[in-house]
């Protein structure tokens, strides 16, 4: 019953941010993250990650940081990867170093050998920027986390 109702409440997290950017949002290029591999301590979890910002017409920018987790969060997974559409407000000019800074939002995720996860991130700098709402994670190890997610990019 637990199960149910965190997983309800994390769709629903997701479900309302997204509908709240649809219509105000472009896409400002792709953020793609490698992280560290690392155990769940069941109700939190930090790892390293570097990530690369790709932009049409713009050298590409390397990001180091850490994501961290706030809930269920329990087993090992191996290196991650994790691909995001940055999304911003149409106007806004996206300038080089741009999405330092923090981000907070939900994720879950489950592996048994091989896995999927889900996460919806907003901030950056000046809270500009929307990681997109369902991104694209693979993961390896025996893992299954529901929690609030915070990451961190410089």
């Amino acid at each position: 019953m637990k199960k149910i109702l965190v997983t309800t409440l994390v769709a629903a997290m997701i479900g309302s941010a997204s509908v709240a950017y649809a219509d105000a949002t472009v896409e400002a290029g792709r953020l793609s993250c490698d992280v560290e591999g690392g155990i769940g301590l069941i109700f939190t979890s930090s790892k390293d990650l570097t990530c690369q910002f790709m932009r049409k017409g713009h050298k590409t920018e390397t990001y180091s940081g850490k994501i961290e987790k706030f809930g269920l969060d329990i087993g090992f997974t191996q290196r991650t990867h994790i691909e995001w559409l940055v999304l911003t407000a149409s106007g806004n000019k996206v300038t080089n170093g741009a999405l330092a800074g923090t981000y907070v939002g939900a994720s879950a995720e489950a592996t048994l050998g091989i896995g999927l996860g889900g996460n919806l991130l907003v901030g950056g700098s000046s809270k500009a920027y929307t990681l997109q709402p369902l991104s694209i994670q693979g993961q390896t190890g025996l893992d299954y986390s529901i929690a609030f997610t915070g990451l961190t990019l410089r």
